[in-house]
């Protein structure tokens, strides 16, 4: 039992999914952006010249099965700064969070991505310079 519950953990790692009540739940997508525009992302930030006062994460969701939970958890040098659930309701779903910025908030961030259960899906880092 315990050589099965090591392979579904490390195909989950090598695959990008984990399996929540019986069902996969993927990131088919997620970017940092400025903006959201027709439930878009504007653009695609890894690095940014300048705090802006506001940014994006944005995640495309695909595999639910019935309705259920994603959360961003925004980090700043290693500190967490916000924690937002975002609800999932469909199979292919487009949600967002976003994240007022102070001026003196430079450096490396990250966005992790979890799921209902709070396993790791995803973690979108960025910079701002």
């Amino acid at each position: 039992m315990k050589k099965v519950a090591m392979v579904l953990t490390l195909l989950t790692a090598l695959v990008g999914v984990t399996v929540v009540s019986g069902y996969a739940v993927e990131i088919d997508e997620a970017d940092i952006t400025t903006a959201i525009s027709a439930r878009q992302p504007v653009d695609s930030i890894n690095s940014l010249d300048g705090v802006p006062d506001k940014l994006y994460c944005y995640t495309r969701v695909s595999g639910a099965v019935d309705d259920t939970w994603i959360t961003h958890v925004w980090y700043w040098q290693g500190r967490e700064m916000a924690r937002v659930s975002l609800p999932v309701r469909s199979d292919n779903w487009r949600t967002w969070s976003s994240k007022r910025l102070e001026p003196q908030w430079r450096g490396n961030w990250r966005v992790e991505v979890l799921d209902a259960a709070g396993n790791h899906l995803l973690v979108v880092p960025f910079s701002i310079e």
